[in-house]
């Protein structure tokens, strides 16, 4: 996933990936590990770039990004999926060992509070978010990147519709939101899913056209 917007009670995701890469849609996919666990599965690694725990004062959300940084050694590397699934059941960033980890940054948001855990290979940053509507992208929370300096004004202007702000066109742009870029190998890199989560619905659209539909609600919820 490249760019998370949220703000309190709110979060879309944007999940940038390589097109070829196989992964499922939204669903209760871990039901031994992490009972009640919402989220969309990478079928290469088995993990999430979005987990959800989506009904009831419990609901929170955990979001992944890939960050810049020193990778980690291919001798003990591990898939960052796993991260979102351990850090929605916390509340927090799990007790890992992050030298096995490639950068990321990790979001994790419930009711109340949104803090951010940034880890570059070398050093851990955990940021408390602010109240009002914050973008993160690969750099972080970034006023310079050129997606934030486009598409959060609009994000901001748009209150709590978030919808028709990520109806866009795929484009290879440096501000691109939503994304199509075709690489040299022939392979695509592009965004292949919007969700927007709420504590009373989770919805889910697919950008790729391989797995569901262009949009649907997978969870609603009663919660006031």
């Amino acid at each position: 996933m490249c760019t998370v917007i949220i703000k309190p009670g709110l979060l879309m995701g944007i999940r940038d990936e390589l097109a070829d890469r196989p992964w499922e849609g939204p669903g209760k996919h871990w039901p031994e590990e992490y009972p009640g666990v919402l989220g969309g599965r990478d079928l290469k690694a088995g993990g999430t770039w979005l987990a959800v725990l989506p009904l009831g004062d419990s609901w929170r959300v955990a979001a992944l990004l890939n960050n810049h940084g020193v990778p980690a050694p291919d001798t003990v590397r591990v898939s960052r999926g796993d991260l979102p699934l351990r850090a929605v059941v916390a509340g927090e960033l799990p007790d890992v060992d992050l030298a096995r980890y490639d950068p990321f940054h990790l979001i994790v948001t419930d009711l109340t509070t949104s803090r951010l855990w940034s880890w570059d290979g070398s050093g851990l940053a955990v940021t408390t978010l602010p109240g009002d509507t914050a973008m993160i992208v690969n750099s972080g929370l970034d006023p310079d990147s050129p997606r934030v300096r486009t598409h959060l004004p609009r994000f901001l202007a748009a209150g709590d519709d978030w919808w028709p702000v990520a109806d866009l066109e795929p484009s290879s742009a440096a501000d691109a939101l939503i994304l199509r870029h075709p690489l040299p190998d022939g392979r695509v890199f592009a965004s292949l899913s919007v969700t927007l989560i709420t504590p009373r619905a989770y919805e889910f659209s697919d950008l790729s056209g391989q797995i569901g539909s262009k949009h649907e609600i997978v969870v609603r919820s009663a919660h006031p």
